[in-house]
């Protein structure tokens, strides 16, 4: 493996709050017993510094194995309270007991509590969760790639508030890396592996505020296609065809719908024709019919825009792959890499669903994660592959009332013993599961007093059926409670008790050898 000298991070001081950029012309250390490690750009940051001394002083007390290969699961959204709520939906689900039931998830051997809040923010979105996890630092609501410097919209400070991802370390360093998502590849999470960004809606040109494109900024998707680490990434898979396409140009499958790039720029073809090794795919046939064992590099997007929920997915040939096929693909492209691999994989819509107050598809999304964890298990060896499950942010999903054992989590909640749903204070049903906020708010004017409305004769299980909740939102909201971490293989014994999100970063990089 090929590692990049550069400056040693012993000569960082942590400095509470502020950023301390270590300069660019600081002296390389290259000693005769140790191998040159990389310093990311970010290093002198202060969220870096405290992360990394956190990490490297548990690893110095408790040892860890390096790791060859680094598997990153994230389930946007995925609170505890989706957790519990998925693990009862996917017992019942297979006809046993769901309270009892076990996720993939659940049965990997060490697990932590991890912080959420970004560096602005009780209550955080996905693109500075996911860059926490990516380049070890926190950032500002709405950012991504880059350290807490970098403000908010502001263009003028994107490239020099720039942070490198363990993407783009390990690509430099001769290792293999990719990601997979249902959400579009340009949206927040996937876009962490390789995007720098001061606006995480900047997927495409025609995003970019006037100031952003009289100051040189790029959009998100043809920072993909222009990613120049190492010979570019092996595989990347999920949606957004639409911002890679030009508005001139029909999509592939939607004959009604073109892309919407202002600039007349087809990417797709731009990233197909950089390299002969390059192949781009957009549905299930097209999947199954590639050989992922030779050494092409895959684009697979499979929507315009975010790929189908798990429960609405078109299984035909002209449909999309579950999250578990996508992630097989993947394992198989990149074990072909002798020196090891880096891959992401996302199930992006679990957090979609939550905003629309759909309890029922977010449930159904977070299981299909489940089997590709499972998928991911039985392809990889737990001696060299550090497997890592966790979540970017929570919902506001709450599990209510008192139902009995073996009530489906989806319907009314029904006291043991009782034949009929229980009534709340008004007289009226209610589910196991709803939110604080959202659009199935039961009070959404001002009138006094408020009535919320009789579920009596709705199905609660309907995959329609939006869950009641408190307080008026078009969007349900994140929610800012700590997340769950699961792990197994080497460094997973360095996930424990409370953890910082950006931590997450620091096990991965220590333990792949890539950072000192």
């Amino acid at each position: 493996m090929t590692r990049i000298a550069a400056p040693a991070l012993a000569m960082l001081i942590a400095v509470g709050g502020c950023a301390s950029t270590a300069p660019a012309d600081a002296p390389e250390v290259v000693t005769a017993e140790t191998e040159p490690l990389y310093t990311p750009r970010q290093a002198g940051d202060s969220y870096y510094v405290a992360a990394h001394t956190a990490v490297s002083a548990r690893k110095a007390e408790r040892g860890a194995k390096p790791a060859k290969n680094v598997i990153l699961f994230v389930g946007d959204g995925m609170g505890v309270s989706s957790i519990t709520a998925g693990r009862i939906f996917a017992g019942q689900a297979k006809g046993v007991d769901g309270e009892s039931y076990r996720l993939a998830m659940e049965q990997l051997p060490y697990s932590a509590m991890v912080k959420t809040y970004t560096h602005d923010a009780q209550v955080a979105d996905s693109a500075p969760t996911a860059a926490a996890m990516t380049t070890g630092v926190k950032s500002s609501n709405g950012t991504i790639g880059v350290t807490q410097d970098g403000t908010p919209g502001n263009c003028a400070v994107q490239a020099s508030s720039a942070a490198d991802s363990l993407w783009e370390i390990a690509e430099d360093a001769g290792l293999a890396t990719g990601f997979v998502s249902t959400a579009r590849i340009t949206h927040a999470t996937p876009a962490a592996t390789f995007a720098k960004t001061v606006d995480r809606d900047w997927e495409a040109d025609v995003n970019l505020s006037p100031a952003a494109s009289a100051g040189g900024c790029t959009d998100i998707a043809r920072q993909f296609v222009e990613w120049s680490h190492g010979d570019g990434f092996e595989i990347a898979m999920g949606g957004g065809r639409a911002n890679f396409l030009p508005t001139t140009e029909a999509d592939p499958e939607y004959a009604q719908r073109t892309g919407v790039r202002g600039d007349g720029r087809n990417l797709i073809e731009e990233w197909t024709g950089a390299r002969e090794d390059r192949v781009f795919m957009s549905n299930l046939s097209e999947l199954q019919a590639h050989d992922f064992s030779s050494d092409a590099k895959v684009l697979a997007l499979f929507e315009p825009s975010h790929m189908q929920y798990e429960a609405d997915r078109n299984t035909g040939p002209d449909g999309e792959p579950s999250l578990a096929e996508m992630t097989r693909a993947a394992i198989t492209r990149l074990s072909q890499d002798e020196e090891g691999y880096v891959l992401m994989v996302e199930a992006g819509r679990i957090d979609h669903a939550h905003h629309a107050g759909n309890a029922a598809r977010a449930l159904g999304d977070l299981v299909a994660m489940d089997d590709a964890i499972a998928a991911a298990q039985e392809m990889t060896n737990g001696e060299d592959t550090l497997i890592i499950v966790t979540a970017d942010h929570s919902h506001t999903l709450v599990i209510q009332g008192y139902p009995g054992r073996n009530n489906p989590i989806l319907g009314f909640v029904l006291y043991p013993g009782l034949g009929e749903p229980a009534k709340a204070a008004d007289g009226k049903p209610y589910t196991t599961l709803a939110y604080a906020n959202g659009p199935g708010a039961i009070c959404i004017n001002s009138e006094d007093p408020c009535e919320r409305k009789d579920l009596q004769g709705d199905d609660p299980e309907a995959l329609d059926f939006i869950q009641q909740a408190t307080v008026p939102f078009a969007s349900e909201t994140h929610a800012g409670e700590d997340v769950a971490l699961f792990a197994s293989g080497p460094g997973a014994n360095l996930f424990s008790g409370t953890i910082e999100q950006n931590e997450i970063f620091h096990v991965m990089a220590q333990s792949l050898g890539l950072v000192e």
